[in-house]
């Protein structure tokens, strides 16, 4: 059974740091991509990063490039998502999510995004 847990979230100031772990089951990093989305109270669900252990590619969405770094750990068959410098506009409720590509597509529409965690939320007051 493929599952996705993420973890990590919490309270920080703006500025601040946190590291967002996804600690996937029922496969490996190497069969399927993994990509960090977010929704924000009110907003649209929208892409964050993703990273492809098959192809060696990682993707990040405009507003969280040199901030945001994404890694994977294939010995614990997990995935980080560093963030650096919070924003207010950071909070949000953050999904991984399993599938066949890491791509500006899979990030702006979730396309072949297959499996989803429940989510964890980041909150950065203003």
């Amino acid at each position: 059974e493929v599952q996705l847990v993420e973890s990590g979230g919490g309270l920080v100031q703006a500025g601040g740091s946190l590291r967002l772990s996804c600690a996937a089951s029922g496969f490996t990093l190497d069969e399927y991509a993994i990509g960090w989305f977010r929704q924000a109270p009110g907003k649209e669900r929208e892409g964050v990063s993703c990273i492809s252990s098959r192809d060696d590619t990682t993707g990040y969405v405009m507003s969280v490039k040199d901030r945001f770094t994404i890694s994977g750990d294939k010995a614990k068959n997990t995935v980080y998502l560093q963030m650096n410098s919070l924003k207010p506009e950071d909070t949000a409720v953050y999904y991984c999510a399993a599938g066949d590509y890491c791509s500006v597509v899979s990030l702006e529409t979730a396309y072949g995004m297959h499996y989803w965690g429940k989510g964890t939320l980041v909150t950065v007051p203003s």
